[in-house]
């Protein structure tokens, strides 16, 4: 059984504070303070550009792709960091297209995280080959994958209400039918098990800054099937994903497998704090990871349910259907997270009326969800949130 005490002391959770906001930022591991500060003294600062070579730094896009890729199911030498989550949403959409030359849908829903109908949007534009970017609701997707689909492009676990796609048979129906398959990992990766191989995904993507606790503007990862990793053409054609980078040939040929879907310099100090957040992990069961998070979302919805009558439900109700949050939807949602902020229980909010909550059985308890709703039983019981101070929208939500 995975020690939950164990793994919630190798975290700095500062004092008072109820955190429930990892899946949008995880709180820091103790451990990346640490070896940060030691790549800055010992390599960067004593090494120099050596450190490229000395410290191994040019390989840990791919040393810390085989670590994020044990916890999604993903075989060594399949996933690589560097870039940010939409950089990798690109990448994977522009190579899947060209794999299906002849479609002209990419297939997603309205669940999809913006950014990545944004990025589709883009490249659509960019493309000018008739491409439509087809947008159904969340239960319309199965019916809607049809021979006119060339991508189907899904976030697994919905950001907004955490309600989860059924990876291995959405991307079944999809081979069934011709469509080649991306999947948006932000929510799902930490959070819940996954299995690439097993749901014979083609193309994942994901960033490490949420459940994975690797930090503010943590590097994302990107995975391409075995089958398909020798054959995909990177669109981004940066330095590092040359065959040869030191070369300096004047013209592009691909690396070979994953390494193709490099881009640019990889961001040291970034790796550097993630490969800390991931010793995490390490002996970190995660069926009992799953098993834990759905008892402690299970355990805040009664008791919301019972305690805050005006809240109403905005996730899916059976655990085996959502990731790990919890979204409770209210007209006030904004003014009532800032409310419940102030008192140290800090989720965050999303557009239009969804007070969202993220469990962590890494770091939270049942202790800690019981504090939360009591404090949330205050504030809607006495109107707390009816403060001119907690209305005025601040930059980030």
């Amino acid at each position: 059984m995975t020690d939950f005490e164990k793994t919630r002391s190798l975290f700095y959770l500062p004092e008072g504070i109820v955190y429930l906001d990892g899946n949008s930022l995880g709180p820091l591991p103790l451990a990346a303070e640490e070896r940060v500060a030691r790549l800055m003294t010992d390599e960067w600062g004593e090494l120099l550009i050596k450190g490229w070579n000395k410290a191994g730094w040019m390989m840990m896009p791919r040393k810390v792709g085989d670590r994020v890729g044990r916890l999604i199911g993903a075989p060594e030498g399949t996933v690589v960091m560097g870039d940010t989550l939409s950089i990798k949403v690109y990448q994977a959409l522009a190579s899947a297209l060209e794999l299906r030359p002849e479609r002209k849908v990419i297939l997603s829903d309205s669940g999809n995280f913006p950014s990545d109908l944004y990025m589709a949007d883009g490249l659509i534009r960019s493309l000018d080959r008739s491409h439509e970017l087809k947008i159904v609701e969340p239960e319309e997707i199965e019916a809607a994958i049809d021979e006119t689909v060339g991508v189907l492009m899904l976030t697994e676990v919905d950001y907004r209400t955490g309600r989860l796609h059924d990876m291995k048979s959405l991307t079944k129906k999809a081979h069934d039918k011709g469509a080649i398959a991306i999947w948006d990992l932000a929510h799902s990766a930490g959070a819940l098990p996954v299995d690439l191989t097993g749901a014979d995904a083609d193309f994942a993507v994901g960033c490490t800054y949420k459940y994975l606790n690797g930090g503010p503007g943590a590097p994302a990862f990107i995975y391409v099937a075995p089958r398909l990793a020798d054959n995909v053409r990177p669109a981004l054609s940066g330095w590092l994903g040359h065959e040869t980078p030191f070369a300096f040939d004047l013209g592009y040929r691909p690396g070979g497998g994953i390494d193709r879907m490099r881009v640019g310099t990889p961001p040291i100090l970034g790796l550097a704090a993630l490969d800390a957040a991931l010793d995490s992990w390490e002996g970190v069961d995660m069926a009992d990871l799953r098993q834990q998070s759905i008892k402690l979302c299970d355990l805040f919805v009664a008791e919301v349910e019972k305690r805050c009558p005006m809240l109403t439900l905005g996730s899916p109700r059976d655990g085996n259907k959502r990731g790990s949050q919890i979204s409770f939807l209210h007209g006030e949602g904004y003014a009532i997270m800032q409310a419940l902020i102030a008192r140290g229980v800090i989720g965050d909010f999303r557009a239009p009326d969804a007070i969202r909550f993220g469990f962590t059985p890494l770091y939270i308890s049942e202790r800690d969800v019981l504090k939360a709703v009591s404090i949330l039983e205050d504030i809607m019981t006495n109107r707390l949130w009816d403060a001119a101070e907690y209305k005025q929208r601040a930059l980030v939500t």
